[in-house]
């Protein structure tokens, strides 16, 4: 997959070049392209943003240089959606990343400052919002989108490992646990000692519900919703 970037700030995709991610692109399965909005400026200071129309605090992304941007990203990968990440987008989930990466490619615009001129909205394919709080701009939510999606492409993991993250079937994961067997009084579960990987297996399954029942009720119900469909000769 093929994901173009437009921020003004390119330094704060460095997380790009690191673990999972470094790896993804070192396999193929991952290609990111950063654009710097400040290239797109036909201003000679490079200024990329303005005053809003009507007073206010804040500046605004202008829309020349983002349609400028975006068009040239989109020169580069023709069947990308086109994203906006900004507070008033969906809600991004585990359902989300899953669908964007069967996508033929990505083109994910930061948003800045107050925003962006409500004109480049009519360039833009889905909004995406990673949670209700405020962040000083866009980038962690697009880094955000890379890392959930590049776990996803096919090679980047063993093909089996991201059914056992949390989110992947609307439950949370179950407790991990590694050496030492016995630490200040706490121990390990027998049933991971027992070396029967069928009673492990249905433990496992047994904690991640309950660890979702206990901590997040409305993942839980999703989950239950999930398996009734499952078993509904209609769906």
């Amino acid at each position: 997959m093929r994901v173009d970037v437009i921020t003004i700030f390119p330094e704060a995709f460095s997380p790009l070049s690191i673990s999972i991610l470094q790896r993804a692109q070192d396999k193929g399965a991952l290609v990111v392209k950063i654009w710097n909005l400040r290239d797109f400026s036909s201003d000679r200071h490079r200024k990329v943003d303005d005053q809003p129309y009507g007073g206010g605090k804040g500046m605004v992304l202008k829309c020349k240089p983002l349609f400028a941007a975006i068009r040239a990203a989109k020169g580069e990968n023709p069947e990308a959606e086109i994203i906006l990440t900004c507070p008033r987008g969906d809600p991004f989930t585990q359902e989300t990343a899953k669908k964007l990466a069967v996508a033929k490619g990505m083109i994910l615009v930061c948003g800045h400052y107050e925003g962006i001129d409500e004109r480049v909205r009519t360039l833009v394919q889905k909004e995406i919002s990673i949670g209700d709080y405020v962040l000083t701009g866009g980038e962690l939510p697009a880094m955000v989108i890379i890392d959930a999606v590049a776990r996803l492409l096919p090679g980047v993991l063993p093909e089996e490992a991201p059914m056992y993250d949390s989110f992947f079937d609307s439950l949370l994961d179950w407790p991990c646990y590694t050496r030492p067997e016995e630490f200040e009084g706490m121990r390990v579960p027998e049933v991971l000692l027992s070396g029967d990987h069928q009673k492990i297996e249905q433990w496992r399954k047994k904690e991640a519900q309950e660890e979702t029942k206990r901590k997040r009720p409305d993942l839980y119900k999703r989950f239950l919703r999930k398996k009734e469909n499952q078993h509904d000769p209609k769906t």
